[in-house]
C-alpha cells in the first residue's frame, strides 16, 4: 500500500501546482506572495482542533520531538515561500521539474540521519525516474542564456527545505504517533503564518487582498491546501512504510502529471493553461513518461513487502 499512498502526493501536487499557477498569476502578480502562505497557516491552524479531538495525546511528545516537528513545519513553510516565488516569474511546467532536486537532497539526508540503504535495483529505477523527470522539461531551445540562476537557486533552496523537513519528520514519526507529529508540524506552519502577519507590509497586502476578493481567494485557495495538504499526508505516512528515498523518488513523477494536467488544460481550458503540443514535444514527454513508468515499476518490484 506504500505505493499507493506514495502516488497520492505526485497526482495532488500537480493539480495543485496548476492551482498556485492560477493563484499567483490572477491575484498576486502584484503582491508578495509571503502573503499567499497566510492562507497555508491558517489552514493548518483550524486542522489543530480536529487533530487534537482525534489524538488527545498530542501535547505528550517529548520536548525535543515537540521543538524538532515545529521547525520541520517552519521549514516546509519557507520551501514553499521559496516555490511560490519562482513560480511567480516561470511556467508551472518549467518550475515543476526543478523539484526533482528533492530526492537528491533527500537521499543523503536519509543516508545520514537514516541509514536507509536502498537496493541497487531501486537506485536504478530512482535514476530512470530523474532521467524521465529531467526528459519531460527539457527545453528544446538548449543553450547558456538560457540558464537562470535565481530560479535555480530558489528551487534548490526550496527543495533542500523540503527534503529536511520530510526527513526529520521521518525520525520522530517512527518513534512517536504519526499525529502527533503532524500536529507539531501544523504549529510550526501557524508560527511562521503569523511571522509574516506581524509584518506591516504584509498584513496590509493581506487585507487589501482579502477585502477585494474574499470569496475567490479564500475558496480557491482553501480548496487548493486541502489538495496540497492531501498529497503531503500521503507523502509523508508512505515515508513511515518505506525508505524516505524511494518515496521521494516516486515524487519524481509530480513533473509527468503537470504535464499531463497542462495538456487537459490547454484542450479543453485554454484560458487556464497553454501547453506546446507539437510532435517533438508529445514525444518528448511520452519517452520521458515510460523512464518514469519502468522506474517506478523496479522501485515496487524491489521495495519492502508487506
Amino acid at each position: 500500500m506504500w505505493l499507493l499512498f506514495a502516488f497520492s502526493g505526485p497526482i495532488l501536487w500537480a493539480i495543485s501546482t496548476h492551482i498556485d499557477k492560477y493563484l499567483v498569476d490572477k491575484y498576486f502578480r502584484h503582491s508578495d506572495t509571503a502573503v499567499l502562505m497566510v492562507f497555508t497557516a491558517l489552514l493548518g491552524v483550524v486542522a489543530l482542533p480536529v487533530i487534537w479531538a482525534f489524538e488527545p495525546r498530542v501535547l505528550q511528545l517529548s520536548a525535543l520531538a515537540t521543538v524538532v516537528m515545529t521547525v520541520s513545519g517552519v521549514l516546509y513553510m519557507g520551501a514553499m515561500l521559496f516555490y511560490l516565488q519562482a513560480i511567480q516569474s516561470e511556467e508551472a511546467s518549467v518550475v515543476a521539474p526543478l523539484f526533482q532536486a528533492n530526492t537528491l537532497f533527500t537521499f543523503l539526508l536519509g543516508l545520514i540521519l537514516l541509514h536507509e540503504l536502498p537496493h541497487w535495483p531501486q537506485l536504478v529505477g530512482v535514476v530512470l525516474i530523474i532521467a524521465g523527470a529531467i526528459g519531460l522539461s527539457l527545453d528544446r531551445r538548449l543553450h547558456i542564456s538560457s540558464f537562470k540562476p535565481r530560479l535555480v537557486l530558489l528551487m534548490l533552496a526550496a527543495t533542500f527545505a523540503v527534503a529536511l523537513s520530510g526527513v526529520v519528520f521521518k525520525f520522530f514519526a517512527v518513534h512517536d504517533e504519526f499525529w502527533s507529529t503532524t500536529f507539531w508540524t501544523f504549529v510550526g506552519e501557524g508560527l511562521f503564518g503569523a511571522a509574516i502577519l506581524a509584518m506591516p507590509k504584509y498584513r496590509r497586502q493581506f487585507l487589501t487582498l482579502f477585502r477585494r476578493n474574499p470569496g475567490a481567494v479564500i475558496g480557491v485557495n482553501a480548496a487548493n491546501e486541502l489538495i496540497n495538504l492531501g498529497g503531503g499526508l500521503g507523502v509523508r505516512y508512505a515515508s513511515l512504510l518505506a525508505p524516505v528515498a524511494l518515496v521521494s523518488a516516486v515524487s519524481a513523477t509530480t513533473t509527468f502529471f503537470v504535464f499531463l494536467f497542462a495538456v487537459l488544460l490547454t484542450v479543453f481550458f485554454p484560458r487556464l493553461g497553454r501547453e506546446d503540443l507539437s510532435a517533438r514535444n508529445v514525444t518528448q514527454k511520452a519517452v520521458g513518461g515510460v523512464l518514469i513508468m519502468a522506474g517506478v515499476a523496479l522501485v515496487e518490484a524491489f521495495g519492502p513487502k508487506g
